[in-house]
């Protein structure tokens, strides 16, 4: 596999960097149409979630590409979808660097980007460009300069703009990153913020004659008991999906890593367990209101179906396409 002979070179470099150059290969492999060596026949295998038909349940999850500047190459790699973001509405540079670190023996990432991005206007451009028809999800935030109790105001701001251009919308109140946003998913914020989005898309579509689907992001780190508050106010505000899980603050299974240490949510194989428990655990409580879309440590085909046979009905990946590359979307497309 191609893949195998780039990412040696790849790992050389820091994971930022490395990071932007893979998005460029691929950027520049997509020109080359049928003739770019990293494409990937795309396995059929349909499902409907949200009421949108997905030709199969393998995503991009949100992270990898945050500005919508590889929609064509990422689709040529046989992505039932891809998920955009997370997109601000005014363009911020994240975090300081250095903020992300590759644990290679843990086979995981930890990253404090902090939702760097170009901002949601040249996010929506790229999206009007795109030749692609892939479905696209598009992850919304708020900037780190407004307070958390304003944040409805960002994230009204961002519905607004991606409304006519998302074939879903996800909402991230997750990230670790972000001071205080994970204070979006307690009962204090999270009535209020679904409230008002709620309020906001029958707005949008009435005006635009489509109700598009609205997912909301969660994080690893819940407590069990909280669970059940969190999904009834999913329920009660008309959300669409939830997608389970964020990156996580916890360091089990890295604890030998010079890096854990390091500030910021962590990714990879480690995550698996803990992502999954949270999966299960809202299959059980949503008894089938919500559909649930899995992320966290998918780094095979058994991996994806145990997140479906936990109660996921779609999967999503990021650090697994990191240190597997293109041909972990097909072995788990061919295999569910």
């Amino acid at each position: 596999m191609l893949y195998e002979l780039i990412r040696p070179v790849l790992f050389q470099f820091d994971p930022e960097t490395a990071h932007h150059l893979g998005l460029a290969a691929l950027r520049l492999s997509a020109k080359l149409g049928p003739f770019n060596p990293m494409r990937q026949t795309m396995v059929g295998h349909p499902r409907t979630v949200m009421g949108l038909e997905f030709p199969n349940p393998v995503g991009l999850a949100a992270g990898m590409d945050k500005n919508g500047d590889c929609i064509e190459g990422m689709a040529a790699l046989g992505f039932g979808f891809l998920e955009l973001g997370t997109v601000t509405p005014v363009p911020q540079p994240g975090n300081p660097k250095p903020r992300m670190f590759r644990l290679i023996d843990q086979q995981a990432v930890i990253n404090r980007l902090g939702f760097n991005n170009k901002g949601v206007d040249y996010l929506i451009e790229q999206v009007k460009a795109r030749r692609s028809q892939i479905l696209l999800g598009i992850n919304i935030g708020k900037n780190l300069a407004t307070a958390v109790e304003n944040a409805l105001d960002d994230y009204r701001i961002a519905l607004r703009k991606v409304y006519p251009h998302a074939d879903y919308i996800a909402v991230n109140i997750s990230s670790p990153n972000t001071p205080g946003l994970r204070k979006l998913q307690t009962a204090e914020y999270l009535g209020e913020l679904l409230g008002g989005l709620e309020a906001e898309r029958e707005k949008l579509a009435q005006e635009y004659g489509r109700r598009v689907p609205m997912a909301v992001k969660i994080a690893p780190d819940l407590e069990p008991q909280e669970i059940a508050p969190l999904v009834e106010m999913l329920v009660k505000h008309r959300v669409d999906a939830v997608i389970a899980t964020n990156t996580t603050l916890s360091r089990a299974g890295v604890e030998s890593s010079v890096y854990a240490s390091e500030a910021g949510g962590l990714s990879g194989k480690p995550l698996f367990s803990r992502s999954t428990e949270i999966v299960a655990r809202l299959a059980e409580v949503l008894q089938g209101e919500l559909p649930i879309i899995a992320s966290g440590g998918i780094f095979s085909a058994d991996d994806a179906r145990a997140k479906l046979d936990a109660g996921a009905s779609l999967v999503q990946i990021y650090t697994g396409f990191i240190y597997r590359g293109p041909g972990l979307v097909r072995e788990i497309a061919q295999e569910l």
